[in-house]
């Protein structure tokens, strides 16, 4: 109970970057770290914005030795919460060994490494169009050529903002919803639906293709504006 005091907390003070009154539920943390469960060998997880740990935990649950975690997260109190936990809660400790936690944004976080795996809580639809163009060139530049990207969003909350909003708010809106469509038109693999979590969610999983450039490098190997 004390996460989920935190995490109001830190939605009623940081919403944008925050974007949930409560931790994702384990029903919805099964389901992102889903994809892991088929991979054979060691393998590279990088999860961004996790939060207290809820997700986390379902993918502390993976992981094995010879395996790394990575974990990006921007806000100061939750990485302090994910640092107890590791110390702490024998699951967590159990991999401490294998996990850095790293507090910056993503856009900055550049540590050389390709990913199997990326699992993403980050509220996209809170964030300006720029913003969220970043975010998902950062995804592709840290995903292995066959990798697997997993992240959700509540579900119809896009389409209904699109119908409500009205001036700047209306024209962001159709802005991310094109840039997170190109990618999923071209990278999706599945979505699923998640109806047991506050408020409930569609899940993307999203798989880089062998070989694939980036939307931003195919547009200017076409001479063409990104």
């Amino acid at each position: 109970m004390s996460h989920y005091r935190e995490f109001f907390k830190q939605f009623r003070t940081t919403f944008e970057t925050t974007g949930a009154i409560a931790p994702s539920s384990r029903f919805l943390g099964s389901n992102m770290a889903g994809p892991m469960s088929q991979h054979q060998g060691p393998k590279k997880v990088l999860e961004i914005g996790p939060g207290t740990g809820a997700v986390t935990r379902q993918i502390v649950k993976q992981i094995q030795a010879g395996d790394q975690l990575d974990l990006v997260e921007l806000n100061d109190k939750f990485v302090e919460i994910l640092n107890q936990r590791f110390d702490s809660e024998v699951a967590f400790q159990e991999i401490k060994h294998l996990t850095s936690i790293h507090n910056c944004p993503l856009q900055e976080y550049g540590s050389g490494e390709e990913y199997d795996f990326i699992i993403s809580g980050l509220p996209l639809n809170n964030f300006p169009t720029t913003l969220v163009d970043e975010i998902f060139e950062a995804y592709f530049r840290l995903l292995k050529p066959g990798g697997v990207l997993s992240y959700f969003e509540y579900m119809y909350v896009r389409p209904v903002r699109k119908v409500v909003s009205r001036g700047e708010e209306n024209q962001r809106i159709r802005n991310i919803d094109e840039i997170m469509g190109n990618y999923t038109r071209q990278f999706r693999i599945r979505t699923n639906w998640v109806w047991f979590n506050l408020p409930p969610a569609w899940v993307q999983h999203l798989q880089k293709e062998k070989g694939s450039a980036s939307l931003v490098e195919q547009t200017a190997s076409q001479g063409l504006e990104p």
